[in-house]
């Protein structure tokens, strides 16, 4: 299958499908007929599995980083840019990404900034990934004070999901990645009961065509695409306790709690009805995301941490439900945040 991100000169296909890695050296060829020569970046792990068999058509040169969120840091960036000119690739040639949200996060970046801007192609090897990071052309790096402070947007020529890749993955990569699933099943307004008889793939499609269609017409965030934020400012203040905390929790996870607390604060201010909490809960106990805040993160800390989120200008800032659907609510009060924070832990 193939979907659209309709961006005038900046369009591009996302292909979903079994061995989609393999349109690779096609796509360079239509798309970059110029470029001679490619960088892959990726992890030392990755390389040894065993669809890691791209071929580019082109030279290609192996950058490696390491896993996770451990490559979103400006130390690695800075790495990544002196491999990217060591292989003295030229304005005319490209990067590939191939990995999880992270690693695409950091190529994509790396890319936007590498000679001001060259190309890049994203093989997203996680579902996390392929439903999220690598649509829409947002990369970044973490800094201290929070996740994703620091990038730029810059589209990809292509995204190749390969089915075959997700195959591969453990039960509790694939599981992160339905947290994005999940958010993306609730912005749609699609019931629980529906979930038993989808597919992977139609997870897959669905949450990629919601994105490349909110994308396609808010490229840069000024409306309607922060509502791909829904869940996402306690699950980013989650993330960054963890990180600082050394107690990794995955972004799958994270959202998946972020979507639970975000409904409750809905209907704390008057949104939404308790038909739609009980209905959220039903969504995420569906994609089998039942996680919980971990016991040592303060609320307050939390709280503290949502202030930082990007959306935020000087307050708290949430994605939340509500009659005229999801929209960006600005100003709420902190201790009805923190008040909301604490039931919803005390009951978990």
């Amino acid at each position: 299958m193939k979907i659209p991100v309709n961006l005038g000169e900046r369009s591009y296909e996302v292909i979903v499908e079994s061995g989609a890695r393999r349109h690779l050296a096609g796509i360079i060829a239509r798309l970059a007929p110029e470029a001679q020569a490619c960088c892959i970046v990726t992890s030392a792990n990755l390389m040894k599995e065993p669809w890691f068999d791209l071929d580019s058509g082109i030279n290609q040169y192996i950058v490696t980083v390491p896993d996770g969120e451990a490559s979103k840091t400006i130390q690695v960036l800075g790495e990544v840019l002196e491999q990217l000119a060591e292989s003295k690739l030229s304005r005319r040639d490209l990067v590939i990404s191939v990995g999880g949200g992270a690693i695409t996060d950091l190529a994509g970046f790396a890319a936007a900034t590498y000679l001001r801007g060259v190309a890049v192609i994203h093989v997203p090897t996680t579902l996390l990934a392929q439903v999220d990071a690598a649509i829409g052309g947002k990369t970044g790096i973490n800094l201290t004070a929070g996740k994703n402070l620091a990038g730029a947007f810059h589209q990809p020529l292509a995204v190749l999901c390969d089915l075959d890749v997700t195959d591969t993955l453990p039960s509790e990569e694939f599981r992160s990645g339905l947290g994005e699933v999940a958010k993306c099943w609730l912005l749609e307004e699609r019931s629980a009961a529906e979930i038993v008889s989808a597919t992977h793939q139609e997870f897959i499609e669905m949450s990629v065509a919601l994105k490349a269609r909110i994308v396609s017409g808010d490229e840069r965030e000024g409306g309607q695409r922060a509502l791909l934020n829904y869940g996402h400012t306690l699950a980013h203040a989650i993330e960054k306790l963890a990180l600082a905390q050394d107690s990794p929790i995955r972004h799958g996870e994270a959202v998946a709690i972020g979507l639970r607390y975000a409904v409750r604060l809905a209907h704390a201010l008057g949104r939404v009805s308790p038909d739609a909490v009980g209905e959220t809960d039903q969504v995420v106990s569906g994609f089998d995301l039942n996680f919980s805040i971990p016991a040592h993160f303060r609320s307050e800390d939390l709280v503290l941490a949502m202030t930082h989120d990007k959306k935020a200008h000087h307050d708290l800032t949430f994605v939340l439900p509500g009659l005229n659907g999801f929209e960006v609510v600005p100003g709420v009060d902190r201790d009805l945040a923190l008040q909301v924070l604490e039931e919803f832990r005390s009951h978990e």
